[in-house]
């Protein structure tokens, strides 16, 4: 019953025939990247973390079933930024123009406290990659919005605190947005790679001039036009595109 269920899942989210394509793959520098790009000017780009009655949504085909219910689809999704373990989300977390967790900044340890830290706003036509400072200082109202760290990209710059040579290489997701705040890109990469070259990624690769990190080790991507439909332990925050059933 269950791998039939999630058989249907998958059906209800494939996309139609001409249906717009996300999501691609790409390689830089040896390393592999799924990424998936959105126009915030034209699609519906959400974060999710609880349904109606309170319960953290926590994956892909769980969210997928809920948005069938409304006629809806996901055009692709990831993890959305950091979780506490009960999966609460670390820092700002919005939907809908609602606040459901507040904005953090005081220092903490990990990566979210790796400082600079950031935000990723979705705005009405527009997104944004902001630096939480310079969030905290004029906060702009933001549709759906989450809080995550390190930044990875900052005007064009990368992260002061990067190493080229650092060891430390993971599985990343993160997402990008271009000067104009209309082309979003979600990326994640399909081999470890360090903080640096991750960044690089999304500045030299994707001539984006700011991007945040959304997480590491639990990362993951829906994206059904690629058939892929990653699995692990529940998440927490999501994030993604939805569209029309039919769309």
């Amino acid at each position: 019953m269950r791998t039939g269920l999630l058989t249907l899942l998958v059906l209800l989210a494939a996309p139609t025939a001409g249906a717009e394509s996300f999501c691609t793959r790409t390689d830089f520098e040896g390393v592999p990247y799924t990424v998936c790009e959105a126009g915030a000017d034209r699609h519906d780009i959400r974060l999710w973390l609880v349904d109606e009655a309170g319960a953290v949504i926590g994956g892909f085909p769980q969210l997928q079933a809920r948005l069938a219910a409304r006629g809806e689809r996901l055009a692709f999704a990831m993890n959305g930024g950091m979780y506490h373990p009960d999966r609460r989300p670390v820092g700002l977390h919005v939907e809908d123009g609602r606040e459901i967790a507040p904005l953090v900044r005081r220092a903490r340890g990990g990566n979210f406290g790796l400082l600079p830290n950031g935000v990723f706003c979705v705005l009405e036509g527009r997104a944004a990659v902001i630096e939480t400072e310079a969030f905290a200082a004029a906060p702009p109202a933001c549709r759906h919005a989450t809080q995550s760290g390190p930044m990875l990209v900052i005007g064009g710059m990368l992260h002061p605190r990067f190493l080229p040579d650092s060891i430390s290489l993971n599985i990343r997701n993160g997402v990008g947005v271009a000067a104009d705040g209309r082309r979003v890109v979600f990326a994640i990469s399909d081999a470890p790679v360090s903080f640096h070259g991750f960044a690089r990624f999304f500045r030299d690769h994707l001539g984006l001039p700011d991007a945040l990190y959304l997480d590491g080790s639990v990362s993951r991507l829906w994206a059904p036009e690629l058939g892929r439909s990653d699995i692990g332990l529940p998440l927490g925050p999501l994030v993604g595109v939805a569209l029309p059933a039919g769309g």
